[in-house]
């Protein structure tokens, strides 16, 4: 198998595409739906867990069954999409005008006029909903605002989300994530229509999450990546870490307040399963003063083939595959070999 993808021209009239101003973000203009006037920034860029997958399918979800209007951002190297590049996304100017923002990045190093995007979001109270590495989204000296309640890069996951980068609490690679509601908040809106959550990432382990924060989901560690999986035996489960939550947050301005959510699933082929996919779903709607559905629809709109998570080392991988944004638009279906090393895990769609 080559490293270019493969694109599945399965484009519908019904499908529209609103026209990027620049062609490092893909746009996606909301259908009719209860998100409809609401703007979704999906800000991806991290070297492992394929958040250039992820973002766009949920970015179509989103906006083609919800309503919401989403740009997706990207790391970029020169003119083709490369997730190694730390310093490499564009399009941040596109949370100005942004409701909601979903992040799954990875150290990222924004430049100081960049930052301010995030700066100026976060001092609005906006919602933020976070996944998997977004609990170490950034990295480097640098701050977002520069008053006594400036957040370092450093210190993006554990205030603005509650927790940062702490350790891999399963086995990496052969130890599964189940997530298992918490039972003292079963009946909370984001868990509409949530039964069963697999990720075949481990979990995180979590361990500053304060009495502010609502548990709603914790992960048990399974003995293998098959989402049948038995729990492990011992005290590794004893307690399970938290793998979804909300958490308050204050701005760096020291004074306004947000909202969060955050799971430390999300690799791509997390996204798999639809209980995951529901809980970003509902969290949007949640964060954003909308009513959650009782089952949200989260069918995925284009085909999707997520590749394993894994480091990609080959400096060649990114300019052959040469994606750019608009491979992932609507009708589109991208497609990458694992990474070497993956392990054979045989639950997900495959192209024919």
């Amino acid at each position: 198998m080559t490293l270019k993808h493969l694109s599945t021209a399965i484009a519908c009239v019904a499908l529209t595409t609103l026209s990027s101003t620049a062609a490092d973000t893909l746009v996606l203009k909301g259908k009719e739906g209860p998100g409809k006037g609401k703007h979704i920034v999906l800000i991806s860029g991290d070297e492992e867990y394929r958040s250039e997958e992820s973002a766009p399918m949920l970015a179509k979800i989103l906006s083609q069954k919800h309503g919401f209007d989403c740009t997706v951002l990207f790391s970029w190297t020169d003119k083709h999409i490369d997730p190694n590049n730390q310093s490499g996304i564009r399009g941040w100017e596109a949370l100005d005008s942004a409701d909601l923002m979903i992040i799954g990045t990875r150290f990222r190093t924004p430049k100081d006029e960049d930052a301010k995007h995030v700066t100026d979001y976060l001092n609005k109270g906006k919602p933020v909903i976070g996944f998997r590495t977004a609990t170490h989204a950034f990295n480097g000296g640098q701050k977002f605002g520069d008053g006594d309640g400036a957040i370092g890069f450093g210190q993006f996951g554990r205030k603005v989300l509650g927790e940062q980068w702490v350790n891999h609490h399963g086995g990496h690679k052969h130890e599964g994530a189940r997530g298992v509601i918490e039972e003292a908040n079963k009946a909370h809106a984001v868990l509409n229509g949530v039964d069963d959550v697999f990720a075949p990432s481990d979990v995180y382990g979590v361990k500053n999450l304060t009495a502010a924060d609502t548990i709603l989901m914790r992960g048990a560690v399974t003995k293998t990546l098959d989402p049948k999986s038995p729990n492990v035996d011992g005290g590794k489960n004893d307690p399970m870490q938290p793998f979804v939550w909300l958490h308050p947050y204050t701005a760096p301005d020291g004074k306004t307040k947000g909202n969060s959510l955050c799971t430390t699933a999300g690799a791509s082929v997390d996204f798999v399963s639809e209980g995951l996919r529901r809980v970003i779903v509902n969290g949007a709607y949640h964060l954003t003063g909308l009513a959650v559905p009782d089952k949200a629809d989260v069918s995925y709109v284009d085909p999707f083939y997520p590749s394993f998570y894994g480091f990609i080392g080959d400096g060649e991988w990114w300019p052959a595959a040469d994606f750019q944004a608009e491979d992932f638009g609507l009708g589109k279906t991208p497609h990458q070999p694992d990474p070497n090393g993956s392990p054979d895990w045989a639950f997900r769609p495959v192209p024919e």
